[in-house]
Formats: structure tokens, C-alpha cells, sequence
């Protein structure tokens, strides 16, 4: 009986937001990276502390950040930059459409506080969970978000507040870390992938680049992105055997 217990309660740490916590540590130096280059671009763009943490507790999206600061130093109208964060964001309901069926179980408040807070890394980590255990979890999924979320408003602050003293985020090469930890995590989900699905995977990659560079010369790249997505998903499931 003890021995029982004892293998439930291994089970429910690795599967509970220990565990989430942990897988989200690989990614962190990227969220504080790139946390710290946005505090730093959003004061150069004559916002102040309080202004930046703001942006990253109710926009919580790296690159709409980026853009609402380039927008504001343009003295763009507020119903524009909004508009622009709307659609540079839809990428996410793709996201959280993926991994809907895994909390199908949880109740509609759970779902939305995990929706909230999914960004691209999260997603990525969550993926290449479900591609080496099938399956995810709340607790799991929220001390991933939580912990991502978390380090990103402090890296954003800190920037903001270091921003005196960093002032060209490139000469310190923050602005490699985020396309870093993407190649990073697909390293992960590639391990992964049984032998004879490989080059399945290979030629998704492949036509993945081929339709966001012939969409990105016909549209926006936040719109190619989205559509090249949607594209490359549906011949993913349709030739998946």
C-alpha cells in the first residue's frame, strides 16, 4: 500500500505544477531576454515603468508589445493599435484550438485561464509534451504559464529599469534569443518523432518556409504567418498516416 502511494504521489509531481514549473525552465532565458530588450525599447519609446509592467500583464505577447511601442513613437490612433494587436495576436486561437482537447474535461473558467496566458513557447513546450506522453493536464499547463508569465513581467521591469544603462539590446544579442529558443524547442519535438514519420515532419518544415515566403510578398507577415499555418496544418492532418 505504501508502495502505491508512493508511485501516485511520483505520478502527481510529474504531472503537476512541480513538473510544469520545471519544463519551463529551458525556455526562461528567452522570456528574460526578450522581457528585458521590450523594457528597454518601451522606454526609449517614452513610456515609463509602471507603463511597460502594464503592457506585459494584460498584453502578455512579446512581438504586439514590440509593435504597440513602434506604433506609439508613430503617434498612431489607440483604435489602430488596437486593431493591430487583435490580429497580430490571432495566431493564438490556433494555439489554444490545438490544445483544447486536452482540457475538455476542466471546467469553461479553467479553460479561459489557461487560453490567457498560452504563448508561442508555452505552446511549443506543451507540443513536444504531448508528443513523448500524450496527454496534459491542468496543473501541469498552469505552472507553465504562471512561471513564464511571471518571469516575463519581471524581465520586463527590469528592463525598463536597466533601460539607463542598455542601449541598444542588440549589442548584447538579445535580439537572437527568442528565433534561438524556437529552434530549440523544434529540436525537441524532432527527437521525438518516430524514425518513419521524420521526413513527414521534414517536408511540413519545407513547406512551411515556402508558404510563408510566397504569402509574406502577397500580405502582411502577421496574416502570412496566420494563413501559411493554416495552410501547412490541413496537408499535416490530411497526409498524416
Amino acid at each position: 500500500m505504501k508502495g502505491l502511494h508512493m508511485k501516485l504521489k511520483s505520478y502527481q509531481i510529474r504531472d503537476g505544477y512541480v513538473q510544469g514549473i520545471m519544463d519551463c525552465l529551458p525556455t526562461l532565458l528567452g522570456y528574460i531576454s526578450i522581457g528585458i530588450a521590450f523594457g528597454v525599447i518601451g522606454i526609449a519609446s517614452n513610456l515609463n515603468v509602471w507603463e511597460v509592467a502594464l503592457l506585459s500583464v494584460l498584453v502578455y505577447a512579446g512581438s504586439s508589445q514590440f509593435i504597440i511601442c513602434a506604433l506609439l513613437v508613430a503617434q498612431t490612433p489607440f483604435s489602430i493599435i488596437i486593431l493591430t494587436t487583435f490580429i497580430v495576436n490571432l495566431r493564438h486561437l490556433l494555439l489554444c484550438l490545438t490544445l483544447a482537447p486536452y482540457f475538455k474535461n476542466d471546467s469553461l473558467a479553467k479553460n479561459i485561464g489557461i487560453g490567457a496566458l498560452v504563448t508561442d513557447e508555452s505552446f511549443g513546450v506543451a507540443a513536444t509534451r504531448i508528443s513523448q506522453k500524450g496527454q496534459l493536464n491542468f496543473k501541469w499547463m498552469n505552472g507553465l504559464n504562471l512561471t513564464a508569465y511571471f518571469f516575463w513581467i519581471l524581465s520586463s521591469i527590469v528592463g525598463a529599469i536597466l533601460a539607463q544603462w542598455i542601449a541598444d539590446p542588440e549589442v548584447l544579442g538579445l535580439d537572437f534569443a527568442l528565433p534561438a529558443m524556437f529552434v530549440a524547442l523544434l529540436v525537441l519535438q524532432l527527437q521525438n518523432v518516430l524514425p518513419e514519420k521524420l521526413m513527414h515532419h521534414i517536408k511540413l518544415i519545407a513547406y512551411m518556409v515556402i508558404a510563408m515566403v510566397t504569402c509574406s510578398l502577397l500580405m502582411p507577415t502577421h496574416m502570412a504567418v496566420i494563413l501559411s499555418t493554416v495552410i501547412v496544418a490541413t496537408i499535416g492532418v490530411v497526409t498524416d498516416q
